[in-house]
């Protein structure tokens, strides 16, 4: 069953469906070495589109989901932040993920923070989730940084992510967690 699907509003961003026009500034994005730099490999523009279409399904359908995230001031697609339920094996699934990808023009204004802090307010007070994840390569210091300003705290324990081949540097992965109460009593939300 389709939904509408949730639209948010922050001091500087909006959180949206996708629109057709998102999908070639998302595969420039994708295509760049510095914003992939912690994935294995840029994606093609096919993978993009496909990406993209995954993304705006999911939202159709669960109302939900990896929002596509534009500046209010100059309506400026910049990439996306959002929830979503991992399909892959992980050592802590059953999850819902928050996580984010930003061109690098947006990097260093706090959007992905200001954007992501939304997201979790819609998961614990909307979805009523009692938990939500967020994982990384051990390497990945600047999304640490976001995820330790959103109150996220790290496990102790890394893991090898399944869908990066053995012996590639960002196989390690670490997980933040954020339960419903510690998102209550931070302050932050």
């Amino acid at each position: 069953m389709m939904q509408e699907p949730v639209t948010m509003n922050t001091g500087r961003l909006i959180l949206r469906q996708w629109k057709p026009e998102d999908v070639p500034v998302f595969a420039d994005m994708n295509e760049d070495p510095e914003v992939m730099k912690y994935f294995p490999g840029p994606l093609s523009r096919q993978q993009s589109e496909g990406w993209a279409e995954n993304c705006r399904q999911m939202l159709g359908k669960q109302g939900w989901g990896l929002w596509a995230v534009e500046v209010r001031a100059s309506e400026d697609f910049i990439g996306f932040v959002g929830l979503h339920a991992p399909t892959i094996d992980l050592p802590f699934n059953p999850c819902v993920e928050i996580g984010w990808r930003l061109k690098r023009s947006a990097w260093g204004k706090g959007y992905a923070t200001e954007a992501a802090r939304e997201c979790l307010r819609i998961g614990f007070e909307q979805l009523g989730l009692n938990e939500i994840v967020s994982f990384t390569s051990i390497v990945n210091t600047p999304s640490f940084a976001v995820m330790e300003r959103l109150g996220m705290k790290r496990d102790p324990d890394s893991f090898q992510h399944p869908s990066v081949p053995p012996g590639h540097i960002l196989r390690e992965h670490c997980v933040y967690r954020l339960s419903r109460l510690d998102w209550m009593q931070s302050g932050t939300k």
